[in-house]
């Protein structure tokens, strides 16, 4: 049974709730406030994956309807937001860059994570903003010094659709250019709609999309990463602490803005991204002032930090 976990209601009061197939494929949704108050590290390290799948079998979780709920980022409280730069050979090459012999790797801040469907802010002096999806891992065991990649495999406990917005004009000319700057917007981390168990996907052949009004712009596989999930986090556990709930981003295919291809994002735009599998997402982009912006990320804290 393929299982897909979600957090449902307004932005810091989400609760925990996982979608299921009853025995004639019609999805139903469940509540999971029985087994956890949320869908954060503490639920994914005590093995709430199975023990949901358990309570499914016995009946002992409450159906629910989702009709009028907001769709939250699926997992709650990351410690940390780690993300993978170029890791798609045509990616790097459309960016000027040669395919990296080890991971290219960067942090954002979890105050960026934000809902599959929220209203999208475009910080207030952009004019370079682009979108990027991407695979991203939860993880659910702690990673430390991992010794194999099958060790890292384990640690994973499963995966969401993830847009890892970026303000090129920050991250890349001149002496201020910095990856940092460029990726640490509000709101710039939509997660979700759903986080699906490791078990119950092949995260190593899984289509990527993205539209932009409808147009098509990225169209790419997971098969093309250069440094596949679990090779992932084995190379993040010799450089830090991977704790349960943390959240790997993997890098984008080709087909962004920054190609020269597209425009970048403008007020009005429709972006939709959708991984196979993992469910598709759809951000309404608004021009937002300092002060839209102050609350854009008070919204976001809200929603990750409740």
């Amino acid at each position: 049974m393929t299982l897909k976990f979600a957090r449902l209601g307004t932005a810091g009061n989400e609760q925990p709730a996982v979608i299921a197939q009853d025995a004639d494929g019609t999805e139903k949704y469940f509540s999971l406030t029985a087994l956890t108050n949320d869908i954060d590290g503490g639920f994914l390290a005590s093995d709430g994956i199975e023990r949901t799948r358990e309570a499914l079998n016995k009946g002992e979780l409450p159906e629910i309807s989702p009709e009028g709920l907001r769709i939250g980022a699926p997992v709650a409280r990351p410690g940390a937001v780690v993300a993978i730069g170029l890791n798609y050979t045509a990616h790097a090459a459309e960016s000027g860059a040669t395919p990296p012999e080890v991971p290219v790797v960067f942090l954002k801040p979890t105050n960026t994570i934000s809902g599959p469907f929220d209203a999208a802010p475009i910080p207030p002096s952009s004019t370079k903003y682009d979108w990027e999806v991407e695979l991203a891992i939860v993880i659910g065991q702690e990673a430390s010094y991992l010794s194999t990649v099958t060790e890292a495999a384990a640690c994973i406990a499963g995966y969401a659709v993830a847009n890892d917005l970026s303000e090129r004009e920050y991250q890349i000319p001149g002496a201020a250019g910095q990856w940092t700057k460029g990726k640490s917007l509000p709101g710039s981390t939509p997660l979700g709609p759903w986080l699906v168990p490791a078990n119950d996907i092949d995260a190593g052949n899984l289509r990527l999309q993205t539209l932009v009004n409808g147009e098509p712009r990225q169209d790419s596989n997971t098969s093309d990463m250069i440094f596949e999930p679990a090779t992932i986090v084995h190379h993040l556990s010799q450089y830090m602490v991977l704790e349960p709930g943390d959240v790997i981003i993997t890098g984008t295919p080709e087909g962004v803005a920054l190609s020269g291809r597209f425009p970048f994002i403008q007020p009005g735009d429709v972006v939709e991204l959708e991984i196979e599998g993992l469910g598709r997402q759809r951000q309404e982009y608004f021009q937002t002032n300092a002060a839209q912006a102050g609350a854009a990320q008070a919204v976001s804290l809200a929603g990750t930090h409740a």
